[in-house]
């Protein structure tokens, strides 16, 4: 009733989900008619009182008057912000600029990229599935096992495996398992692909991953008795890529070319194990040198490349391994089966956007601010006193940096003016 072995599509996860994402709106909607009223102001006020009383203020003073300067610092303040407001004050002026209002959004940009989040979790939970299919080499489903569960989901298409391959490393343990898979719609194929572990097949929606391998059992008898069937055997010599064909039966010893001793295939075996693993149907052959004790060689019949990991002076390869498998009663008795996981998530797109939201409104929520700044011209006596001044809601030291360089810009300028 609780769903406690299946969190994520339970009833009470998806609730909870829904009230954070109500409070998430209750809290942004709370402060957004202030911050709206901000940002999209058209007549911006300022109080002057408050701009005088703030600290890192920078003072100057400049022998011209303040009509002249006026229209040098209007020009430089109009380049570097957004909005400016020249305001004429009893004998002087005061400029008035801000930039980056928007900024005051980026919260709203963050808690709109959790509702998307929230959004994209609900939709793959409701409408989304996960489950889990076992098909045979050669073999169709049209249906899956849903995850957590017993129910049969049907899908629209028909998965084929036409073949499965696994290669191992030296140690025996799977190297790399590949299913070659044939999408089927209307009895007619649509898509071929292999698959690989982490590299899936996608379609219209749907995924299909790699994730597993095993042997079917037992079902059919062999057509022929494999220890009456010739075995092609190619010798190879390791170093100089010399190649030497014989033919021979179970229980056959050759005579090795280049006087290098004799081989004799002992045994087939149905289920072979290497490294604790099964690696199907195999020859069984006994290497004797001269002088050197007879030695074991393993030749898997699906692995023809197998016995280049011995590193001997010759390789062995079975050079009718298709004709023997049709004949062994591994191949036909235990065939491999590819297990694959099938996955459907249509919200993931919109939790890709709730990520790349949740970027940006973090970028501008802690690096950019809204900033604002109050210049004040202003003669007294024989000269005039410029005032430079400025806020921001976010990072005050970074803006009395940007007062500090803006000050020596406006200073130059009258510099260069005398």
């Amino acid at each position: 009733m609780l769903d406690i072995f299946d969190m994520y599509h339970s009833w009470w996860f998806r609730l909870l989900m829904v009230a954070l994402a109500l409070n998430i709106i209750a809290c942004s909607v709370h402060r957004l008619s202030t911050t709206w009223n901000i940002i999209f102001n058209t007549h911006p006020s300022y109080n002057t009182a408050r701009f005088k009383k703030l600290s890192g203020n920078i003072e100057f003073t400049d022998n011209r008057s303040p009509d002249e300067l006026i229209k040098i610092y209007g020009s430089i303040i109009a380049k570097r912000f957004g909005t400016q407001k020249i305001d004429k004050s009893g004998n002087g002026y005061f400029i008035f600029a801000e930039k980056f209002r928007w900024t005051r959004l980026g919260a709203y940009i963050v808690h709109l990229s959790i509702m998307l989040l929230l959004t994209g979790s609900l939709i793959g939970s409701l409408l989304g599935f996960e489950g889990y299919v076992n098909i045979p080499e050669g073999e169709t489903v049209n249906k899956i096992r849903l995850r957590n569960s017993r129910q049969i989901y049907p899908l629209d298409f028909e998965i084929r495996c036409d073949d499965f391959k696994i290669s191992f490393y030296d140690s025996g343990t799977p190297k790399e398992y590949r299913s070659s898979l044939t999408i089927i719609e209307n009895q007619k194929p649509v898509l071929k692909r292999d698959i690989i572990v982490n590299d899936p097949l996608r379609y219209r929606g749907i995924n299909i991953y790699q994730s597993g391998y095993g042997k079917m059992s037992a079902e059919k008898k062999p057509v022929v008795d494999i220890k009456s069937k010739k075995i092609v055997l190619n010798i190879t010599n390791h170093r100089t890529g010399m190649t030497y064909t014989k033919e021979l039966l179970i229980g056959e010893a050759i005579a090795l070319p280049e006087g290098r001793g004799r081989f004799l295939i002992k045994e087939f075996l149905p289920s072979a194990i290497f490294g604790g693993q099964n690696i199907g149907s195999a020859l069984i052959g006994i290497l004797t040198g001269k002088g050197s004790d007879p030695k074991k060689v393993l030749l898997p019949l699906r692995f023809p490349d197998f016995d280049k990991m011995r590193n001997g002076h010759f390789v062995f390869y079975t050079a009718n391994t298709d004709s023997l498998l049709m004949t062994s009663e591994s191949d036909m008795a235990n065939r491999y089966y590819t297990g694959l996981q099938v996955t459907k998530d249509p919200g993931v797109w919109v939790v890709y956007t709730g990520f790349v939201m949740m970027m940006i409104g973090c970028f501008v929520s802690f690096f950019m601010s809204h900033q604002q700044i109050l210049i004040e011209i202003h003669q007294t006596g024989g000269e005039t006193r410029v005032l430079v001044a400025g806020t921001a809601n976010k990072n005050k030291t970074g803006m009395n940096l940007r007062l500090q360089k803006l000050s020596r810009i406006l200073a130059r300028q009258s510099y260069k003016q005398h």
